[in-house]
């Protein structure tokens, strides 16, 4: 099988190296004759089975004995650009990271174009991984993303007033990545304060370091500050479970959710949840399924 990648500086910087981490165990591990070529449009006249193009539509009418997937980085949400795809050949996909991504755009009617599928891309377990030292994890780390800021100065007064050391990761401003990951190792626990996720690569990597989060969690895009979005149902983290953390939603909620949380703090597993879910092995296990049944 052989794989044409279009705009690949487009795709988003994590999306890249877990594309070819997954392009790299599927050789090793599942098929080794599988190919790819990073490339450009005029590559897809050559002899390929699938194309992938992650930011832009391609009339695929044009090209009935080839497969095409596309996304994630169209849109927020469904627009003109997948009526150009004009899928009369039933051989294209359209790809979301997450399930409640997937059904936001499948309930705004975008598989009238188009099939709509989940593809997860793996974090790199073995650069964000933890401190073996636990002794030294007496920090908290916070990620901000697009909340209300008096939602993050809630959190930050209580730590504040209880006088634990804690530092603020906010991704507007953006942060350094290795700091990230530096900080990560010397926190005892994480404390999110975000809007919603399509898959969400800083929290699922601070689960990777083994940090259990606490997550201020959101019910609809309306909660990203300043936007103009409506009522859609939104979550910050679509990928979790029970060993990763608590969550909660309202402020009234935070103390009660806190105190379950410190009591239970020693634990979670959020590293083995990361392995288990979210690691190279069941990603390409996801794409491997998704390229042989369309």
């Amino acid at each position: 099988m052989k794989i044409l990648v279009i705009d690949f500086d487009k795709l988003h910087h994590k999306n890249r190296r877990g594309l070819i981490e997954m392009f790299t165990f599927i050789q090793r591990n599942i098929n080794s004759e599988l190919k790819y070529l990073i490339g450009n449009i005029s590559h897809i006249q050559n002899n390929f089975d699938i194309v992938y193009s992650p930011c832009k539509p391609i009339n695929t009418s044009l090209y009935p004995n080839k497969k095409f997937i596309f996304g994630p980085h169209f849109s927020v949400f469904p627009n003109k650009l997948l009526d150009s795809i004009k899928n009369v050949n039933n051989n294209s996909i359209y790809i979301q990271p997450s399930k409640w991504a997937a059904n936001v755009w499948k309930n705004l009617n975008a598989e009238y174009c188009l099939p709509i599928k989940v593809l997860p891309f793996p974090v790199d377990i073995n650069y964000f991984k933890p401190n073996s030292d636990t002794t030294k994890k007496n920090c908290v780390m916070i990620y901000y993303k697009r909340r209300n800021p008096s939602e993050l100065g809630f959190i930050i007064n209580f730590l504040n007033k209880n006088k634990i050391e804690h530092r603020v990761f906010d991704y507007i401003k953006r942060y350094d990545e290795k700091e990230y990951l530096e900080y990560l190792k010397k926190s005892k626990y994480g404390i999110i304060v975000d809007a919603h996720e399509s898959q969400g690569f800083a929290i699922l990597e601070a689960l990777s370091c083994n940090v259990p989060l606490l997550v201020w969690n959101v019910t609809t895009m309306r909660q990203e500050y300043g936007s103009k979005y409506s009522f859609i149902d939104a979550n910050t983290i679509p990928y979790w479970d029970e060993r990763c953390g608590e969550y909660f939603y309202e402020s009234k909620d935070f103390h009660k959710t806190y105190n379950k949380f410190m009591s239970k703090i020693n634990d979670y597993k959020p590293r083995e949840y990361i392995i288990e879910q979210m690691s190279a092995k069941p990603c390409s296990d996801y794409f491997n399924t998704l390229i042989n049944t369309f």
